[in-house]
């Protein structure tokens, strides 16, 4: 016995199929991958760029001391009568040792709000010492000791206000946090 005819052919051709949409479909979809893609690579740059921006703050950031371990001389520069007692007594209220106070002991021209003078071993003191004499000048010199000379100048407007220590203080941790 045999099966009854139809007016259909048993198999049907595939060559007539329409192969456009599925491939714009796959194309579609590839590029909203790549697009996810670039996004992600996009922000972990920006991530990347913003820890190296914080690290870079935070290295340039003064550095965090006890006052009582800087060893201070404050000398005055100016033709003002007893200012740099006045300096050395407020520095000593906030914690720093005053070994000195005298006039300017050299014949260095002192511009602007002063100069802190002092050695190699003496950076880390006198970058913290500026936050308390902010705009004051620096002056490398050979001496072997980590003690900072406080020249106060003919523009000293007076120590900053131990709000704007503690904020530059704070900034400085938080961009180390940061790292």
């Amino acid at each position: 016995m045999s099966a009854p005819p139809t007016d259909r052919s048993a198999a049907r051709s595939r060559s007539g199929r329409r192969l456009i949409p599925p491939l714009v479909f796959l194309l579609v979809l590839a590029l909203a991958a790549l697009v996810v893609w670039w996004n992600v690579f996009d922000t972990e740059g920006e991530l990347e760029a913003e820890e190296a921006q914080a690290c870079a703050s935070a290295s340039a950031a003064p550095p965090s001391l006890d006052p009582s371990t800087v060893a201070l001389r404050v000398f005055n520069a100016t033709d003002r009568g007893g200012l740099a007692q006045e300096v050395a007594a407020a520095l000593q209220e906030r914690g720093f040792v005053v070994e000195e106070i005298a006039n300017d002991p050299t014949e260095r021209e002192v511009t602007g709000v002063g100069e802190l003078r002092h050695g190699p071993r003496g950076n880390e003191a006198a970058a913290f010492v500026r936050l308390f004499l902010p705009q004051s000048g620096d002056f490398l010199d050979t001496r072997a000791t980590a003690t900072v000379d406080v020249v106060i100048g003919p523009d000293f407007p007076g120590l900053a206000p131990p709000e704007d220590v503690d904020a530059a203080l704070a900034a400085g941790a938080s961009a180390a946090a940061a790292c």
